[in-house]
């Protein structure tokens, strides 16, 4: 698939069929992600993958009841958490090619372990819709993840920042593709070019 019609068909999905995932496809969906870039080239991220029916039943409960109006989500065959370690970009840039002697999170502008994390999220997404699949992205609430940790064994210091769905896109899907057109912002009004807006 040309790039240009992976951007074209890149949104939520929030209805799948039950049509099982190739496993080819699946792994290079997962590959993807540690193509991803990353400050200090730090790799601050892991990739809880669930493909199991019975680990997939145990994800669903952690999953914001915003969203229980979209049953067909729960169709997914894959579902990632991307889930970013503060502690691997803390370490990275007290190392002496980086010039910082501690390991002070506030010398960080922006939690970049969350900004590459998502980037990897992001090339799984469009790994996938290039598969001809679609995805959706979606939110574990902060009180959430205590228990979503514990029921996965994932160690307390990780912090996972959502999880990406993976499935055919049901061909009775609500078409909401005018609706969210006329809201997307148009490209004038977020690109400003030399400076934040004319003197």
């Amino acid at each position: 698939m040309e790039y240009r019609e992976v951007l074209r068909r890149r949104r939520m999905v929030r209805d799948y069929t039950d049509e099982p995932l190739d496993p080819d496809v699946v792994e290079r969906i997962l590959a993807s992600a540690p193509r991803a870039p990353s400050a200090g080239f730090s790799q601050g991220w892991a990739f809880l993958a669930l493909t199991e029916p019975e680990d997939l039943e145990r994800f669903w409960p952690f999953v914001p009841t915003s969203l229980e109006p979209a049953p067909g989500l729960r169709r997914a065959r894959l579902v990632v958490v991307p889930i970013a370690n503060k502690h691997v970009y803390l370490d990275r840039y007290a190392e002496p090619d980086k010039g910082w002697e501690d390991r002070a999170e506030a010398r960080w502008p922006v939690p970049y372990w969350h900004i590459d994390t998502g980037m990897a999220a992001l090339l799984m997404m469009l790994t996938a819709i290039d598969a001809g699949l679609g995805t959706c992205l979606i939110g574990i609430l902060p009180e959430d993840l205590p228990p979503f940790k514990a029921a996965f064994g994932i160690p307390d210091e990780l912090e996972p920042i959502g999880a990406v769905t993976v499935g055919h896109r049901s061909p009775d899907e609500a078409p909401n593709r005018a609706r969210f057109a006329a809201r997307r912002r148009p490209a004038a009004e977020v690109i400003h070019r030399g400076r934040w807006a004319p003197r």
